[in-house]
């Protein structure tokens, strides 16, 4: 990141928001690098966390946040199976979906890495002036494109296990023909990877929350500093 202008554009941003004045005259005393270093360290120590959190047994599954479960319609179609007797096929299909989303989002954790690494000025400024998304967008933006090439072999393999993920594809096939479905949840595969992703950005906008609520309490005295000027 250029350090002339960094600085600037941290100040500039603040410009359009609240107390403005106040914030910019605690950043005046913040260097370029030291701006710099401290947004990539919040954004950088948000990703792992959200890569930690996710990436393991239950990551999805025991976190109602995220938690993914059949598209739309096709929870009315589930109950229907439960009353046929086949609870447990329709419980070991949402408990597959959530594991594969756990087993990909480690893939995720060089390509956020690098995304971080390669912000730009603009990218900083979007970013303080973006509201409590602009995280989310940031790292959307970079990688998802990138991250959906990488996750979808691993989810694929996860659910070719579960007997009733053809029978998806089938049935919801048809209902996004009836536009009851999303075209793109018409794959199980496809749906599955769409919102682990989902759940990845969102759970790195909730820990970049909590590193801006409580800088210092990161224990890094840079991320204390930085963002405690930004407060």
């Amino acid at each position: 990141m250029d350090r002339r202008h960094l600085c600037r554009a941290l100040a500039g941003a603040l410009a359009l928001a609240p107390l403005a004045a106040v914030r910019a005259q605690s950043l005046a005393g913040i260097s370029d690098g030291d701006a710099g270093r401290g947004l990539k360290a919040a954004l950088d120590m948000g990703a792992a966390a959200a890569v930690r959190l996710l990436g393991r047994p239950d990551g999805f599954l025991g976190n109602p946040q995220v938690r993914i479960q059949l598209p739309g319609s096709l929870r009315e179609a589930a109950k229907l199976l439960k009353a046929m007797g086949q609870r447990q096929q329709v419980e070991e299909l949402e408990v597959a979906m959530n594991r594969a989303a756990e087993s990909a989002v480690p893939l995720a954790r060089k390509l956020l890495q690098d995304a971080v690494r390669n912000m730009s000025v603009g990218d900083a400024k979007r970013i303080l002036t973006g509201g409590e998304t602009s995280v989310t967008q940031f790292f959307a933006d970079k990688t998802r494109q990138p991250l959906s090439g990488q996750f979808l072999p691993v989810v694929k393999k996860a659910t070719a296990k579960v007997g009733l993920a053809q029978k998806y594809d089938h049935v919801a096939g048809k209902a996004a023909g009836f536009g009851l479905v999303k075209q793109e949840d018409a794959s199980i595969d496809h749906y599955v990877t769409r919102k682990a992703l989902d759940g990845l950005y969102h759970v790195i906008g909730e820990e970049e929350k909590k590193i801006r609520r409580d800088p210092v309490g990161t224990g890094s005295a840079l991320l204390g500093k930085v963002f405690g000027a930004l407060r």
